[in-house]
């Protein structure tokens, strides 16, 4: 299943500015949340707009989920990132199901290198459950 139209041109320029390696990334984990949403029902709509300068993903409806962003990282070892709130205990989620699979910003993100393919599956279970996370 490919990703929705962008739901603003905003949203798609913001794609359009990254460097490349870190776009096709980007557009990459775009396509996996909107895979999670429509895998789960209690996910319900997923509503694409803009957060501290970044594509954000939200749950409107449902309120199910934690927002999710997607953008280029402060590291100068990563191209692209999936960040989630720093307050939420999502990475460390991620990490005690998915051990050593993924590189973390702390408790804000997940870190990827354009040059390596992640694990799509074990990313879509991930966003899925930030997309999840008020109602377990």
């Amino acid at each position: 299943m490919s990703a929705p139209a962008f739901a603003t041109g905003h949203v798609e320029a913001l794609f359009d500015t990254m460097p490349e390696g870190a776009r096709q990334g980007a557009l990459a984990l775009r396509s996996l949340i909107f895979e999670a949403a429509a895998a789960n029902a209690r996910i319900g709509r997923i509503e694409e707009t803009i957060k501290w300068g970044q594509p954000a993903y939200l749950t409107p409806d449902t309120r199910s989920g934690s927002t999710i962003r997607i953008g280029v990282p402060k590291s100068e070892d990563h191209d692209f990132a999936l960040f989630v709130h720093c307050q939420t205990d999502l990475t460390r989620r991620f990490d005690e199901t998915y051990p050593g699979l993924f590189t973390y910003e702390g408790t804000r993100a997940l870190l990827f290198n354009s040059a390596e393919t992640p694990d799509a599956e074990a990313l879509r279970h991930c966003i899925g459950m930030a997309l999840t996370y008020h109602i377990g």
